[in-house]
């Protein structure tokens, strides 16, 4: 867990408090104890309670869609939190791994797929906490991933960011590996970049054998990729990286490989080479509790915008990934638990697993719910110490309508 230094003292300023023991997980319901969905166009009453004591964290992939179809059912789901105006009645914040694109293109998409007004606040995209890191923004950074990259790093703050084309143009014997990109001929010298400070990975790269070799090349060389040293410095250069998903859900029928694949391939190629484990300054995205404490504060903000006077008590966090939602979910319960004395804090934050995305099982609900792990492999990173507690979740349900119906019949709407 040395590894994760970087966002735990980012986490400790946050939240004061050190531990992330403490508390027992939610009790799961016996099977059968479900209620029945809404039927379509149902709509939240707030006559009784018009200011919530719960806000919602939707996971966007196996949740509300299958790459760029909606699952079914789920636009339907969202109409039972809106109030009579065609507002949502509760806090709502949509939590993904993903991070190819700018926060409000995904709010975009979103408010096209449910039917409801969503705004680029309500939104956290995987690297979203990194506009927390504010020592690191005015550093020259390289940034990897796909899609408009240079754009996400200057909306994190980032003032100096470099992409891996940009390495490969001004080093373009580097990229050796696709002989068909090899430059013929005598090579022109081309612009010298900067000395590279830190290597924010935003996400899964298109050419990942380009990636792995340039990220390794400004790792060996302290960021002077002309300048090769015959000893590797170590500690080498800040890394922070996002997204640590092993697997996705997109429209195939079998998930995916994701960026905590990428990150597995450099964290074995850097210790094959160098003999020594690769750091990071940072891990962000679930299960990070960075990602979730950020979820917190925008639950809040919420609450505090619309004029809802009760407090906050509960989050319920709905994914389809045990390794990443459920545990990002059940890590951050601890937190909460840890820190009950503070009335002006959620005390719980429950997890729901839907089975419409990674974690499948055909479509059901098992009739053992303690069985929502079908797999002894753990998927988490690295850095994450496996916890089979942690995996289990709260409730498990077939599908988005099922989870909110069930956290709405809780809560008294």
């Amino acid at each position: 867990m040395a590894a994760l230094v970087g966002w735990q003292r980012l986490l400790s300023r946050l939240v004061k408090q050190r531990s992330w023991h403490g508390g027992a997980l939610p009790a799961v319901p016996p099977p059968g104890a479900l209620p029945a969905v809404p039927p379509p166009g149902a709509r939240c009453s707030s006559s009784s309670n018009p200011s919530p004591s719960f806000g919602l964290l939707f996971d966007i992939d196996g949740v509300l869609v299958r790459g760029r179809n909606p699952i079914p059912g789920a636009a339907e789901a969202f109409r039972t939190l809106l109030d009579g105006s065609g507002k949502l009645a509760v806090p709502v914040v949509f939590v993904t791994n993903a991070g190819n694109c700018l926060r409000q293109e995904r709010a975009t998409e979103l408010s096209r797929v449910l039917g409801v007004e969503v705004s680029a606040d309500q939104v956290i995209l995987s690297h979203s906490p990194l506009q927390m890191f504010h020592h690191f923004q005015d550093k020259c950074v390289l940034v990897s991933g796909q899609g408009p990259v240079e754009d996400v790093a200057k909306d994190l703050g980032f003032k100096n960011a470099v992409t891996i084309d940009a390495v490969r143009q001004a080093y373009p014997l580097l990229d050796m590996v696709d002989e068909s990109r090899r430059p013929r001929g005598a090579v022109a010298v081309g612009v010298k970049l900067p000395a590279i400070e830190a290597v924010v990975l935003l996400g899964e790269p298109v050419r990942w054998e380009t990636s792995l070799q340039l990220i390794l090349d400004i790792l060996l060389s302290a960021g002077r990729p002309a300048e090769w040293r015959t000893q590797a410095p170590y500690p080498h250069i800040p890394i922070l990286a996002c997204n640590m998903d092993l697997l996705w859900m997109a429209e195939a029928k079998m998930p995916r490989f994701g960026h905590g694949t990428f990150l597995l391939c450099l964290e074995t190629l850097y210790y094959k080479v160098t003999g020594q484990e690769l750091r990071y300054e940072a891990l962000v995205g679930k299960p990070s509790p960075v990602t979730y404490k950020f979820a917190e504060q925008l639950v809040l903000g919420q609450a505090r915008e619309r004029g809802w006077t009760s407090p906050i008590h509960t989050l319920y966090a709905i994914g389809d990934n045990p390794m990443a939602d459920i545990y990002g979910a059940n890590l951050y319960n601890r937190c909460l638990q840890s820190r009950r004395g503070d009335s002006q804090r959620p005390h719980s934050c429950q997890s729901v697993l839907v089975c419409t995305g990674v974690y499948s099982n055909g479509g059901e609900v098992p009739s053992d719910l303690r069985e929502s792990v079908t797999r002894t492999v753990f998927h988490g990173h690295r850095d994450f110490k496996f916890d089979p507690s942690l995996v289990e979740a709260s409730y498990v349900v077939k599908d988005v309508g099922e989870a909110l119906a069930l956290i709405l019949k809780k809560e008294g709407w």
